[in-house]
């Protein structure tokens, strides 16, 4: 419902500016494109009023509409009215007001208004580095020492091999701590880096002239690919080269305290080698491959020596289809007992349906689509990390008339698998309580229930790219408007971008670093019911289970896997909408007083 009249300022009545804040009137905290739906959401109330959006500081008013009825949540006692405002295209700052509730919290409506958070969680996983120091002219008041310099890392003897005994000593620098934890897994860097390098591969000119102030920025590679660059390294120092196997983690024997990472000096080991690892680890230097092929000049050989890389751990995965890192059945045998995450992955169908989608996409070598001849047993379900099957599917879908014709039926199922779930998040957008395609199943709310809302986001907008419907690209920004605060929890829930971000997230630098702020551009992991930390929740509701503490990581804690579909998913939609035209009109003022 749109208002146009001559242009005018008329105060407001002594009742508007008596109003309060109120934070039950939820919505995206950053802000929204002018072109895209703006929708805010009011939880718990029964009310249905007229609701106004006004300039800041409450004297002029933009728009007026009405609240829907209430609607109820399946999985909860929440109720909901929404707000939509999605004709008010004037660039500019805003709240909403309500007048028997208070207003909201302030937004803006800019055509990069994803711009910066986009930048920032990318940024993160510079903060996330291991064994460099962080120098304040890249990180500001976050900078640090070194930490886990890694380059005396201990084969375990879950690992020893004739050519490695127990003991032996090997460089393992470089990469990213994990989560909120300093050790580094395999298993997760495989998904985040596919989903680091998707972002590229699918909005390259995009990220061509995106910096983020690292060390690297002055170089000629685009900063997301030099940041992929340094973990992509030290995961190459994870295979072994007598046989091609990967180990699955470089780690303490238990986690470290909370303290900074230059304060930690326990024993840092490789502990087993296992097929999820070396199958993740192939995809990922497979997918490298073909990407930094277009970067001889900068990174000369690093193209040939991915692809070298994958087909060794793909030789070795063939001979060794079923070694699953079992934590608890290896502490039985060997010494020291390992503790950190598993990362226990019992079925590898996924990673090889995976790892082979990634050969074929750089090689076009059909050896490596035997895997599809099954793919009717191959569980293509959203991505996480121990499913990673989809991600095989997004690779081969970008393969436009390269699939040899034999396979066209199985590509004609994958987009069709694609497609159907988009499908469920668009109609569940339309009635959701929070009109997100998030929470279409209450199994999206489990442990790092955030990386669902983001992956889902991806999902959407790859089944916008090959149907051009919008409808998949507007769903699509519902989950950016979710993890941005339009949620039952009232956060944004990137640290340091929005009003209510979370200020004590399960993060070591974080926790021990002293300074008030957390390391900016995280993404915590969101609601998850089942509360497995035993911390104090104010809230057990499947939407609202969530509390911003540091012992709560099932909720508050940080990951690279978590962050990386929020980097993908925030910086698609930024590019997407640099590429449209922007209709610069503006709204003309609304001069009528709001009603008390």
């Amino acid at each position: 419902m749109r208002y146009i009249f001559l242009l005018g300022l008329i105060s407001l009545t002594s009742f508007a500016n008596a109003q309060t804040f109120n934070e039950n009137i939820r919505l995206n905290q950053i802000g929204f494109y002018p072109q895209a739906e703006k929708i805010a959401v009011v939880q718990g109330s029964d009310i249905i009023s007229d609701f106004y959006v006004l300039s800041t500081n409450q004297s002029d008013t933009f728009f007026v509409g009405k609240l829907t009825a209430p609607i109820q949540s399946l999985y909860s006692t929440i109720k909901t009215s929404k707000a939509d405002f999605s004709s008010l295209t004037r660039p500019g700052s805003y709240i909403i007001s309500i007048p028997t509730l208070g207003y909201s919290h302030t937004f803006r409506i800019d055509k990069n208004i994803l711009s910066e958070v986009s930048k920032g969680t990318m940024k993160a996983f510079y903060y996330m580095r291991s064994s460099m120091s962080l120098e304040p002219a890249y990180s500001g008041k976050w900078h640090r020492s070194l930490g886990h310099p890694d380059t005396s890392v201990l084969i375990h003897p879950s690992a020893s091999s004739s050519s490695r005994p127990s003991g032996t000593i090997l460089h393992s620098p470089g990469g990213w701590y994990d989560a909120g934890d300093y050790n580094k897994y395999i298993v997760n860097s495989g998904i985040t880096m596919a989903t680091l390098l998707s972002a590229y591969e699918d909005y390259s000119a995009y990220f061509k002239n995106i910096q983020v102030n690292i060390p690297e920025s002055s170089n000629a590679l685009p900063d997301i690919l030099d940041e992929v660059v340094y973990n992509l390294r030290w995961m190459m120092t994870m295979q072994d080269p007598s046989d091609g196997g990967v180990y699955h983690k470089c780690t303490n024997a238990k986690f470290d305290d909370m303290v900074m990472p230059g304060m930690t000096k326990e024993p840092r080991y490789l502990v087993q080698k296992s097929t999820a690892a070396s199958l993740d680890f192939t995809a990922v230097m497979a997918q490298a491959a073909r990407i930094f092929k277009n970067f001889n000049k900068q990174l000369p050989g690093l193209s040939d020596s991915c692809l070298k890389y994958a087909e060794r751990s793909w030789t070795w995965s063939l001979a060794h289809p079923h070694i699953i890192y079992d934590q608890d059945k290896i502490n039985q045998t060997f010494q020291p007992a390992i503790s950190t995450g598993s990362y226990r992955d019992g079925n590898t169908s996924d990673e090889f349906f995976w790892a082979s989608c990634e050969l074929y996409s750089t090689t076009k070598d059909v050896k490596y689509l035997k895997q599809l001849d099954n793919i009717e047993k191959v569980k293509m379900v959203l991505p996480t990390w121990n499913n990673v099957a989809m991600l095989g599917v997004y690779s081969i879908l970008k393969i436009k008339d390269e699939l040899p014709e034999a396979y066209s039926e199985k590509k004609r199922i994958m987009k069709a698998t694609v497609i159907t779930l988009a499908d469920k998040y668009v109609n569940h957008a339309h009635k959701s309580i929070f009109a997100t395609a998030m929470g279409s199943e209450k199994s999206d709310f489990v442990w790092g229930s955030n990386s669902n809302a983001a992956n889902q986001g991806i999902l959407l907008l790859y089944a916008f790219h090959y149907t051009r419907e919008k409808k998949y690209f507007d769903a699509a920004n519902t989950n950016a408007d979710y993890l941005l605060g339009r949620n039952a929890t009232g956060y944004s829930f990137v640290t340091g971008f929005g009003a209510k971000t979370p200020m004590h997230p399960h993060h070591r630098p974080s926790i021990a670093d002293g300074i008030v702020e957390p390391v900016p551009g995280l993404l915590v992991g969101g609601p998850n019911p089942f509360m497995q930390d035993k911390c104090i929740y104010k809230s057990t509701e499947v939407e609202n289970a969530y509390t911003d503490d540091d012992c709560s990581y099932a909720s508050n804690e940080i990951a690279i896997n978590w962050n990386a579909p929020a980097v993908y998913l925030f910086n698609a939609i930024q590019a997407f909408m640099k590429e449209q035209r922007i209709d610069d009109k503006t709204e003309t003022l609304i001069t009528t007083k709001r009603k008390s």
